[in-house]
């Protein structure tokens, strides 16, 4: 894992130099600040954006967990696919315990609709899923 400012995305395909960039359905993993802290009381100790293995973290307010639902992150609008499960590998990497500390806190997997570039301190804007 890797701490940048700037990420380059694709419509389509996801972050750049991801080890997901062009999968069909796993583009980019977000998850909130606010979430980390709330599994950080759970677990007794800090859990820092950079061990959990996903690729953006946003700095407020919850990410959206329900397929369909968007996020805009500077020029970048993503889409909800699923709720991203917790690695098992975050015990080894966070400590014992990390992984059910992060159950229902670890973020959400979306899809890349637009394409661009997404910078730290970007605007975040979140739209609920479409009516049918």
């Amino acid at each position: 894992m890797q701490a940048k400012d700037v990420v380059e995305v694709e419509a389509g395909k996801g972050i750049v130099g991801d080890r997901y960039h062009g999968t069909k359905h796993r583009h980019v993993t977000v998850q909130s600040r606010e979430s980390l802290d709330e599994a950080a009381d759970v677990f007794g100790s800090e859990v820092l954006s950079e061990l959990t293995r996903r690729n953006l973290t946003i700095s407020h307010g919850a990410v959206p967990r329900e397929p369909g639902a968007r996020l805009r992150i500077g020029a970048v609008l993503l889409e909800a696919v699923r709720v991203a499960a917790p690695c098992k590998l975050l015990d080894d990497t966070i400590g014992r315990g990390a992984q059910e500390a992060l159950r229902r806190r670890a973020g959400t997997v979306f899809r890349v609709l637009e394409g661009g570039s997404i910078s730290l301190g970007d605007a975040v804007e979140i739209s609920p899923p479409a009516s049918p």
